[in-house]
């Protein structure tokens, strides 16, 4: 009888961290997944090998814009900041999103705040 009263407050325990913890670890990794994805628009390889010509700034929103919806995260091409910097021969290009993710949790709601980029 002593391991069942041991057993049913671990078991509340382990219920409550993973109510609590999965949607706050949900916004991390797609933070995550969205800047990598960033990085990976940015670095724009078809255009430096010449298969794609290069992209308008209205055309590079509107993949971060579906890269973003990917993982659920509502974003608006007005949210999305484009930088270009370097020469003609090695153009840069930095990528920056600006968006707030509401979590909500039993009997508390909140709002997280992410600005992934393009940036190493």
């Amino acid at each position: 009888m002593p391991n069942k009263a041991k057993l049913i407050p671990g078991l509340a325990v382990l219920v409550l961290v993973v109510v609590v913890g999965w949607p706050l670890a949900s916004c991390e990794l797609s933070y995550f997944e969205l800047r990598a994805d960033l990085r990976d628009i940015a670095s724009q390889n078809a255009v430096r090998i010449g298969l794609a010509p290069a992209s308008t700034d209205e055309e590079i929103r509107a993949t971060v814009v579906r890269a973003a919806r990917k993982y659920e995260i509502q974003l608006g091409p007005e949210q999305v900041t484009l930088q270009h910097t370097g020469t003609a021969e090695d153009p840069t290009l930095y990528l920056a999103a600006n968006y707030d993710v509401r979590v909500k949790l039993p009997l508390y709601s909140f709002t997280l705040h992410f600005t992934p980029s393009s940036a190493r």
